[in-house]
């Protein structure tokens, strides 16, 4: 790697440093035993795969390729099936194909999955009927249930953690090389999703070109067959690097390198709850070589930022930083252009990702937790009017979508209602969008994404 060399860090020099939004276990000795067991178990992804990421998110941050990164808010222990991974990853592939014909340029792919276990929570505790326990903070520490078992941090939920993980890590790598990668199938699939939109019309232009494309392709002899780019691709994981025990514990030095990679994910992002520049997350994170992304909402000032950019990417590497925009459709416009210029200024090279779900949480009447499609479109908007304005390049999108048909955000062409929330909301944790919203936005960024290119 280019990186500066890296002075009094090691995997452990996080636990000299002040934390939050960690759990208090009431066994250190029996974390301290699972750590020692995972330490010895395989990594989950390898050296030369977080490489290959790191040189993709280059061609990002150059303006030659973009990045589509999502999955579930939260992964479960109990919702784990092999249907609900061939979803997410169906829906990564669906969307990409959309955006990979209207940008003309590739398209990363980096699913939030085989990994994103451990939330952020406002509160270390919550209170229901007079009753207080702890909060939930996602599967690897405690269970949703509200008892005091349930809600107790439970170290073995991170073998737990990284046994789905694993698993779930073969199972894309089969079908991102077994023939469900296949352009012609995905194509296929989007084709189910125009014939049933509102939008009906507007999306069967578009799918219509790419079927023309590949029909020009099979008629120039290219098909899956003799083309392997046809029918393979990478889809890469990635999760919030929240649980510190189980991150060391699963780092590791390359051999051929000698730097050290966090073997949980091919890339980590920080939170905007954990980007203290003099905190454990940011002291763990700028001693693995692995691509990290950056949380940037409207809290966060260009001092701060420039200070982050200095810490974690010290020798201005292409492909290690993501800055990750997550403002709200009504700040975007006012808080993201100063921090675009500050990074400029410094000649930073970075992928620009916008986040348009965090923002815009909300509270539906009946209590659901939601999120409104029109919000979203907006925020994503004014991420790319900015980067238009300011003669930067809107590299990405991030988003929190699951393959399933929940009904957890509303609004979108088919019109989810506040009182139709109950028919299928599922999340543990934040809403997502659902397949048919997911490739709704796809569609809709295609025609925004077709133009900031034209001007680059």
């Amino acid at each position: 790697m280019e990186y500066k060399e890296m002075h009094n860090w090691s995997p452990a020099s996080w636990r000299d440093k002040p934390i939050v939004q960690q759990p208090t276990y009431p066994d250190a000795q029996a974390l301290a035993e699972v750590e020692r067991t995972l330490h010895k178990y395989p990594p989950l992804v390898f050296a030369g795969e977080i490489r290959s990421l790191r040189d993709d998110l280059a061609s990002v941050s150059r303006g030659e390729a973009f990045l589509l990164q999502g999955g579930d808010c939260a992964e479960s222990f109990i919702e784990f099936n092999a249907g609900k991974i061939k979803s997410t990853f169906q829906l990564l592939l669906q969307m990409a194909v959309v955006l990979t014909f209207a940008g003309s340029c590739p398209v990363v792919k980096i699913g939030r999955i085989a990994g994103q276990f451990a939330k952020p929570r406002s509160a270390d505790t919550e209170a229901v009927d007079g009753v207080e326990l702890p909060s939930y903070r996602g599967d690897i520490i405690n269970d949703i249930e509200f008892t005091a078992s349930a809600r107790t941090p439970d170290p073995q939920r991170l073998l737990s953690a990284y046994h789905q993980s694993s698993a779930t890590q073969n199972l894309l790598r089969a079908f991102a090389s077994g023939g469900l990668a296949d352009l012609n199938q995905v194509h296929r699939w989007n084709m189910g999703f125009v014939s049933q939109s509102p939008q009906h019309e507007k999306y069967e232009t578009l799918a219509t070109q790419i079927e023309q494309s590949l029909a020009f392709m099979r008629a120039c002899g290219i098909h899956s067959s003799n083309t392997p780019q046809l029918k393979e691709t990478s889809v890469y994981t990635s999760h919030e690097a929240l649980l510190l025990n189980y991150e060391q514990a699963l780092t590791r030095q390359d051999s051929l390198t000698g730097g050290w990679y966090d073997c949980s994910a091919h890339m980590l992002w920080i939170g905007d709850r954990t980007r203290q520049p003099d905190h454990a997350h940011v002291e763990f994170l700028r001693g693995v070589h692995n691509p990290i992304g950056i949380k940037v909402g409207p809290s966060t000032g260009t001092d701060d930022l420039r200070r982050l950019l200095e810490i974690l990417n010290p020798g201005n590497t292409a492909g290690r930083i993501t800055l990750i925009a997550r403002m709200g459709a009504e700040k975007i416009l006012d808080k993201l252009p100063p921090l675009v210029r500050a990074v400029e200024e410094m000649g930073a090279q970075v992928v620009w990702s916008s986040d348009p779900m965090h923002g815009n949480t909300i509270k539906a009447g009946n209590g659901y937790k939601t999120r409104n499609v029109e919000a979203i479109l907006r925020e994503m908007k004014g991420f790319f009017e900015v980067h238009q304005a300011e003669g930067s390049y809107a590299g990405g999108v991030h988003f929190e979508m699951t393959g399933s048909d929940v009904t957890e955000c509303i609004g979108g062409a088919y019109q989810i209602t506040e009182e139709g929330l109950s028919a299928r909301y599922q999340t543990q944790c934040d809403p997502r969008l659902n397949a048919d919203q997911s490739l709704e936005l796809a569609f809709l960024i295609a025609d925004t994404l077709k133009v900031a290119r034209r001007q680059r």
